[in-house]
């Protein structure tokens, strides 16, 4: 829900419809929260003869329709040039590759596998309920496509616990003012400090019914956003939290009053789209603050414009990021397998119910799409036809104006959109990619993906080991610009060597309350190994190098072989097939002799280029299923 108190303008003017127009189709949230906010999402190319009346009939209509169109091998979609069924029924019907969680969200079930899909809405209807002519929840997925199997009980709430241990003095500190947003599950008001050193100073307040609260997921939900609101506090571009209050009718939020309006807005006062050194400005902030979450462990889930807010009207004000309703905490080796976020933004894992905060990565890759060409990468009528979109369909890159921007404009984008999570870079590493580290002197942040690589690495065989050193050596400069970076941040001593008590030190010095929910210390149980040794940089390179992320470049295959060559100078041994079995962990049940048999040459007995290459990702034995 938006905090903002910016108000369009009351006569806008309303463009020409045609097949070439943009418009603006109305967000399609996957699972309304009660800090969902009806607002247009971004300009785009569809067909602009369109029914905007939006029922559940007219919905399931469109949805057969587009079925049937499915099969109908000859035809090509105006949209897409694909036809395939909706994911729904294979995403749910398969059994989730995610581990459970103890501190997660329970999982969301739909009495349908996805929420009804609504029609596009054009861009009058949009404006029209932005100006208050429309009620603002007329087109959202009602709250029954949620539930919980409680029946007539759960639509009313019966029998919840709905007290929060919040405080209940509210009316005494805080004078409501008028409403300045709505979302499905509440609203939020412009208030003022009644007394105190802050008499006068505005806030917002988001105030949740308790009503509206009729599942225990509904409630855990709100709980748990105040609790990482509380927990996440002192980052430049997060919304200021200041406290939360209940009664008996409502829970209230109060947080940072942000006049400046919503992203979305100003890119559309743009006219839909920025330059390049604007929206690099833009990149930065965002970045910024989704990196600071991901170190705390806290997974955003539903990063779109209309959550990021400017404190003030002025062009070069900051940007706050706002809504933590559907964040979750997540460990750094856990994946969350709830389906939720806003269906443009939403990451193709989620919709395959394994994603961890790489799934934010996406979404700010959509909004980096928006910001540079004024349209959505993935666009569809209906929701199964936008989640079809982004499991199946590439971004273009060919139309304008991405051929007259930067190839590293270009670069950065794709990146940001690999629908491989292991692909994809970090939020940091964003950071130091080459648009956007000479910007502004640029800081990149600690990175949490360091850790995780690291403790890989030192569960790996010395035979593995040889061949990421290999690996490392052939890494160019602005690759190694972003682990030059993070092993300043680890504070080397004067030997230019770190130890786990470097880390320990790191991570205490950036750390929040929200990093003792995701149980991250725990995590450095696992680097251990580091406790009775010291690691210079170009072991580093090696062990915090992502060859995954290597495997994404256009230049992969001549790191590749550079490294193997290296790798024969210096590691290369010969070895038997029950030694590399061993070497790499394999179960003596797992029948490797058919599959290792390429990896090692005849001749010598030594690895293949093959086998090296196995030997980089690591073998599982998911790996030999395939092969059989």
């Amino acid at each position: 829900m938006g905090l903002c108190t910016s108000k369009p303008s009351p006569n806008p003017s309303f463009p020409p419809v045609s097949r070439n127009t943009p418009i603006h189709p109305r967000n399609k949230d996957i699972h309304h929260k009660s800090s969902s906010v009806p607002a247009s999402p971004l300009p785009d190319v569809v067909n602009g003869n369109h029914n905007h009346k939006h029922n559940l009939d007219q919905a399931k209509g469109t949805e057969e329709k587009e079925s049937s169109n499915s099969n109908n091998e000859g035809k090509k979609s105006p949209f897409f040039p694909f036809y395939s069924p909706s994911p729904a029924h294979y995403l749910f019907s398969k059994k989730s590759p995610a581990r459970s969680s103890a501190n997660s969200t329970p999982k969301r079930f739909f009495r349908k596998p996805f929420p009804p899909p609504s029609p596009a809405k054009h861009i009058r209807a949009v404006l029209a309920r932005r100006h208050g002519s429309v009620k603002p929840n007329e087109s959202a997925i009602q709250e029954g496509s949620e539930a919980d199997g409680d029946g007539a009980a759960g639509a009313t709430g019966a029998g919840l616990d709905k007290s929060f241990g919040f405080s209940k003095h509210f009316g005494s500190k805080y004078e409501l003012g008028e409403e300045v947003g709505r979302g499905h599950f509440g609203y939020t008001c412009a208030a003022k400090f009644k007394k105190g050193e802050l008499k006068g100073q505005q806030v917002a307040v988001k105030v949740i019914p308790k009503a509206k609260m009729t599942t225990a997921i509904a409630i855990e939900d709100v709980r748990r956003e105040v609790k990482i609101l509380r927990a996440l506090s002192g980052h430049n571009n997060l919304v200021q939290f200041y406290d939360a209050y209940e009664d008996h009718d409502n829970v209230y939020i109060v947080m940072e009053f942000c006049e400046g309006g919503e992203l979305l807005d100003r890119i559309l006062s743009r006219g839909g789209k920025y330059t390049e050194d604007d929206a690099k400005d833009v990149m930065i902030q965002i970045l910024n603050v989704v990196s600071f979450c991901h170190l705390q462990g806290v997974v955003h889930r539903d990063l779109k414009p209309e959550n990021f807010l400017f404190t003030s009207k002025d062009e070069n004000s900051q940007l706050k990021a706002i809504d933590f309703g559907l964040s979750d905490f997540v460990k750094p080796d856990e994946r969350l397998n709830d389906i939720v976020g806003s269906a443009y933004y939403v990451a193709p894992e989620v919709l395959h119910r394994s994603y961890s905060t790489e799934a934010d990565v996406w979404s700010i890759g959509v909004i980096a799409y928006i910001l540079l060409c004024g349209s959505r990468p993935f666009w569809a009528r209906t929701e199964s036809g936008i989640f079809r979109a982004v499991l199946k369909a590439d971004p273009s890159f060919d139309e304008a104006p991405w051929p007259a921007l930067s190839s590293e404009a270009r670069d950065f984008v794709k990146r940001l959109l690999n629908k491989d999570p292991r692909k994809r870079l970090t939020a940091a590493q964003a950071l130091s990619h080459p648009w956007i580290k000479n910007y502004n002197d640029v800081k990149v942040p600690l990175d949490i993906l360091i850790f995780k690589l690291m403790k890989a690495y030192l569960r790996s065989s010395s035979l593995r080991k040889a061949a990421l050193r290999a690996l490392s050596k052939t890494l160019t400069v602005d690759e190694l610009f972003y682990l030059k970076e993070q092993f300043a941040l680890l504070e080397p001593n004067k030997n230019g060597t770190i130890s786990l008590e470097n880390i320990k030190m790191a991570l205490m010095k950036n750390a929040t309350d929200a990093m003792k929910e995701s149980r991250i210390p725990e995590f450095l149980a696992s680097l251990s190994a580091l406790q009775y040794r010291r690691m210079d940089f170009d072991e580093f390179c090696a062990a915090a190098l992502s060859v995954h992320q290597l495997e994404a470049l256009d230049r992969w295959e001549q790191h590749a072989r550079c490294a193997y060559e290296l790798f024969e100078k210096d590691g290369n041994r010969a070895i038997v097939i029950d030694e590399l079995a061993s070497e790499l962990g394999l179960s003596p049940s797992v029948p490797v002799h058919a599959v290792l048999h390429d990896w090692i040459r005849h001749t010598d007995g030594k690895l293949s280029f093959l086998g090296f290459i196995k030997l980089l990702h690591g073998v599982s034995s998911r790996t030999f299923a395939k092969a059989q």
